[in-house]
């Protein structure tokens, strides 16, 4: 089982003047502990409810993740996830590509169909019906698709035309980028993952196992191989949780069948003291 580090809460000890510091130190001491992978989440506002005010601090995904970049050697960056109407189609590839050569071939696209309407009204973000988001995520997924292939012949959608899907210059990842598909629709997300996806992204929770199910069930019907989607999930920590806490709940995920956990904090004031609970379960959950 792989963990990542996913920072979903930026209100720390020092406040703005303090962010980029402490998250330079934190992502240097997930590698150092061995996890693999960093994540953001792709909003504009702080989610509300459990996660704190929409008021709260919440930088932009994709520059976060470039100055990121810069700060590590080693693990996967990737948003978790971008809601689809947050960006034009060529646009997004176009910056998952560069994220991934300025990396060295260590970027990754998380991709929903989004959710959040307040925040994308409030900022002036076209959010239509989830039928026609679902559309626009499947047209994402193939045009982000053949920009990342040899291809440069056009692109004909109901939602997205593109004249020339030119990508230059091209990702270093081989064959391409990793891909995610958030979310946990039985109908169309999990359809899509088993169709174009390198992994999903479902909830934990009592339904998860089922949901799994489901997915093979996809996986059989487009004659995809359901071992070669990797199975992630999303874990809040609280502050306070022991390392044994810790690992025994990563061990039941893994048991359910997830292959990837990325495990979130919440009461943190540092974030330096989740990377080092997560890394005291890594030598616990690595290969499990």
């Amino acid at each position: 089982m792989d963990l990542g580090l996913h920072v979903a809460d930026f209100t720390w000890t020092g406040g703005t003047p303090e962010l980029a510091p402490a998250l330079v130190r934190a992502v240097r001491g997930a590698e150092d502990a061995g996890l693999a992978r960093v994540t953001v989440m792709d909003h504009f506002w702080q989610l509300g409810g459990a996660f704190g005010p929409v008021e709260n601090a919440m930088p932009e995904a994709y520059t976060t993740l470039g100055f990121l970049a810069a700060h590590t050697s080693r693990v996967l960056l990737h948003t978790l996830v971008t809601g689809v109407v947050h960006r034009d189609p060529g646009v997004l590839a176009k910056q998952v590509t560069t994220l991934d050569v300025l990396s060295g071939g260590r970027a990754g696209l998380g991709i929903g169909a989004a959710w959040f309407e307040a925040e994308a009204r409030g900022l002036g973000i076209r959010f239509p019906s989830t039928a026609e988001r679902f559309e626009r995520l499947e047209e994402t997924l193939r045009i982000t698709l053949q920009m990342w292939s040899e291809s440069e012949e056009p692109f004909e959608g109901e939602h997205y035309r593109l004249e020339r899907t030119l990508d230059s210059p091209r990702p270093l990842s081989a064959p391409r980028p990793y891909l995610m598909i958030g979310g946990s629709g039985e109908r169309r997300t999990l359809r899509l993952v088993a169709r174009y996806a390198d992994a999903c992204n479902i909830f934990t929770g009592p339904e998860a196992g089922h949901k799994l199910r489901v997915l093979r069930r996809h996986c059989d019907e487009v004659g995809r191989d359901y071992e070669s989607v990797e199975k992630t999930t999303t874990l809040a920590v609280e502050h306070g949780t022991t390392a044994h806490a810790l690992v025994r709940r990563l061990l039941d995920l893994r048991a359910t069948g997830f292959t990837v956990v990325y495990v979130y904090g919440r009461g943190f004031s540092d974030p330096e003291e989740l990377v080092a609970l997560l890394g005291s379960a890594v030598p616990e959950v690595a290969g499990a």
